[in-house]
Formats: C-alpha cells, sequence, structure tokens
C-alpha cells in the first residue's frame, strides 16, 4: 500500500489507538501484543484431524492495531463466509451467515472463491493488514488459507485474499462490499527469479501471492527485490498484486500492486510489524534495505530520514502494520 492523504481533524492515531485495548477486550480478545492464529491449521499449510479438515482458530487483532475493531468485522465476515460443515454449502447458507453478523446477506454474492461447491470448508485467516484506513472508511486485506473436501474425497488446499470494504456507523463499522483476489491462470514459462522466489524457505507466500508470481505478472524489480532480503531476513508477505485496491487507496492514483510492481511484508524474522514488542531497529534496517534493492517507495511504522529520493521512505497509519515495498519500473 503507498502513501495515503491524511484523514484530516485530530490526529486518528491518537484517538484509535486510545480505545484499541477496550476494543480488542470486548471482541474476546487474550490482550496480548500478539495477533497470530494458534490453529492447528498453521499459516504454512494443514493440521488435519484424523484425515478430515484441519482445526482452525479466529483471528484476533493486535491491541495496538490502528482499530482492532474495524479488522475485527472484516475478519469475520471472511471466516464466517469461508467456512461451513456438512449441509452447509452454497450462497443461500451463506447468505444466514452473514445475516447472523448483523450484516447485508448480499454480501455473500461477491464472496466468489470464498464459496466452492464443496461439501464442507475449513478456513484460517493468515493475517489482516489494512489496504487504507480513513476516518469513515477503510479496506483491509483479509490473508486466508481454505481447505475443502466433498464426501469421502481428499483434502484440497487452496486460499486467497479479499479486499474488504467498509464505512464508518455505529456501534460498529459496516461492510460495503467484498473484491476477492484474482490471480489468473499460471504462466507456461517463468523467469528463473520468480522459480527461486517461490522456491525460497525464506520467502512465506499466501496462497493469492504465490498465485500472483505463478502468474508471471510480478515484475522482475519485485522479485529481485524479494531474493536481496530474504538473504538477510526471514519474511512473511501479505499482498503481493491481486487482492489489493487498484488505486491508492482514498485518492485516483494507481497503486504498484495490481501493476506487479510491489508486495508487502508483514512478519519479519518471526517478529510482526504491528507488535510493540518488536524491535524498531529491525524494522528500519529491513526498510532501509529494502530502499538498498531498489524500491523507490518503502512505507512502515517508523518514518525514516534520507533516501536517495525526499519521498523514499514514509509512514501513516495504514502502513502501522506492515511494510511496503514499491517499485516504478
Amino acid at each position: 500500500m503507498e502513501p495515503q492523504p491524511p484523514p484530516g481533524g485530530i490526529g486518528r492515531r491518537a484517538v484509535l489507538l486510545g480505545a484499541a485495548a477496550a476494543a480488542v477486550t470486548a471482541a474476546g480478545c487474550s490482550g496480548t501484543a500478539t495477533h497470530r492464529p494458534t490453529a492447528t491449521a498453521s499459516p504454512s499449510g494443514p493440521a488435519p484431524s484424523g484425515g478430515g479438515l484441519p482445526r482452525t482458530t479466529p483471528w484476533r487483532p493486535s491491541p495496538a492495531d490502528i482499530d482492532p475493531a474495524v479488522k475485527l468485522r472484516a475478519v469475520q465476515l471472511i471466516e464466517s463466509l469461508g467456512a461451513w460443515p456438512p449441509g452447509g454449502k452454497g450462497v443461500g447458507r451463506a447468505r444466514d451467515r452473514v445475516s447472523a453478523l448483523g450484516l447485508p446477506p448480499a454480501l455473500a454474492d461477491q464472496a466468489g472463491p470464498l464459496l466452492p461447491d464443496v461439501d464442507e470448508a475449513a478456513l484460517q485467516v493468515i493475517e489482516a493488514q489494512y489496504g487504507g484506513i480513513l476516518a469513515d472508511s477503510g479496506s483491509v486485506l483479509v490473508v486466508c488459507r481454505q481447505w475443502t473436501r466433498s464426501g469421502g474425497g481428499p483434502v484440497t488446499a487452496g486460499g486467497t485474499t479479499v479486499d474488504v470494504r467498509l464505512s464508518a456507523a455505529r456501534p460498529r463499522w459496516d461492510v460495503t462490499a467484498l473484491h476477492p483476489a484474482r490471480p489468473g491462470p499460471a504462466a507456461a514459462a517463468l523467469p528463473g527469479e520468480a522459480r527461486r522466489v517461490l522456491a525460497d524457505s525464506r520467502i512465506s507466500l499466501p496462497p493469492a501471492g504465490a498465485a500472483d508470481i505463478r502468474s508471471g505478472a510480478v515484475h522482475q524489480s519485485a522479485l529481485r527485490a524479494m531474493l536481496d532480503l530474504a538473504g538477510s531476513y526471514r519474511m512473511d508477505i501479505s499482498v503481493v498484486r491481486s487482492g489489493h485496491p487498484l488505486d491508492v487507496f482514498g485518492t485516483n492514483r494507481p497503486s504498484d500492486h495490481p501493476l506487479g510492481r510491489a508486495f508487502d511484508v508483514w512478519r519479519i524474522n518471526g517478529h510482526a510489524v504491528v507488535d510493540p514488542a518488536t524491535s524498531r531497529g529491525l524494522i528500519e534496517s529491513f526498510m532501509r534495505d529494502a530502499a538498498a534493492a531498489g524500491s523507490y517507495n518503502v512505507g512502515g511504522p517508523v518514518q525514516l530520514s534520507g533516501g536517495a529520493t525526499a519521498n523514499q521512505f514514509f509512514s501513516d497509519d495504514t502502513h502501522h502494520d506492515h511494510v511496503h515495498v514499491g517499485f516504478n519500473s
């Protein structure tokens, strides 16, 4: 995600952080600073129980999130849409699940790949990051894995990323639209950099991000930077090309993500960017190394000085939970 316009008024971060702990407590969070899934279905793959679907756990935000309740609202919808027991398949049943959350049932009609024609499904949210957050609207990118099965057949692993759009309302924000990732088909042949990224154990890719790279639509500048950074860091990537807003949120400027010229990192060396316990020095080092790897536009929770250009580094509320690495060619 690239830099956004300021939300206006008094500092949004100061206002929202003041209520963050209460929001998470009300949502049933443990109250710790971390928000990683603790399910036996790990972000890296399934852990089936007795040959069936993996056991999963609800995702919870960090109290350090800019607005934990907004993320939780988006995630709970995706968790409800993408998982069902035998007898729960179909758009009609999905509409019932959405309605039970107090949201418009018609949102189920926008779920796309979250609703395959299978008998049962399980879903684990890997991460939820902002695609944009303003005073009255937001975009939460819900990154997830999904496992499906029909009859007594084998378990199939997949997943997607959904750009969940929200608008401010009381007592909870409303979800207004869903935009699932559409990575496109795999390319017949891939450049060497793409094959190396897919094979690198130090680069953790979500399903939609891996599909983006297999499609051949990610620029070599971004792929080379991933490989360069993997020489010094283990990194968990949240978003590459698809599942991201087409424009920089709140503007009409095209984002570098849909062009295949950017990627976002939510965890570095096993430490979540949003976690206050994560070393600011680690994040700063990663951001500077991303710039050294060729990124003209590096954003994160730390406002850095210097850079090859005046605006090479930036920080705002949207990038409180991840590092954006963008390229102009």
